[in-house]
């Protein structure tokens, strides 16, 4: 009897770990994987080459990594590419410097809950309440 093959949920899973993180057999699994199937071989060089990018702030690389994807017969890494070209500086930007905008947009999220909370119940008075007690 064969082995059941991995789902395609669980090689993503590997895919998108640290190569540190997973155990032995999961290594030794996503090495099959990666043997039997070149595409997803590929994807994985240029997943794991794009999150050492994003971890070590190399955003100086991101021209060389866009190059190499569009080498490579990946339809779907393609679209990611042609949605990066379309702000490369701000993608770039973003892979560089050391600044985040995690926090606004944490307080922006937090006034739309509360929106959404408040729906259809008063008017902006009210929701400018909320906003300013809930800090």
């Amino acid at each position: 009897m064969t082995a059941r093959p991995p789902s395609p949920r669980t090689v993503s899973g590997w895919i998108l770990s640290r190569p540190e993180t997973l155990t032995e057999p999961e290594q030794l699994h996503l090495k099959t994987v990666r043997t039997h199937c070149p595409e997803l071989d590929a994807v994985t060089r240029h997943v794991r080459s794009f999150a050492v990018m994003l971890t070590e702030r190399q955003g100086e690389r991101l021209p060389d990594w866009l190059d190499a994807v569009r080498q490579d017969d990946l339809p779907s890494l393609h679209t990611l590419a042609a949605g990066i070209d379309r702000d490369l500086a701000a993608v770039a930007a973003g892979l560089t410097l050391p600044w985040s905008s995690g926090a606004v947009e944490g307080h922006v999220n937090r006034i739309k809950m509360l929106k959404c909370q408040m729906f259809g119940r008063a008017g902006f008075a009210l929701l400018r309440k909320r906003v300013l007690l809930a800090q």
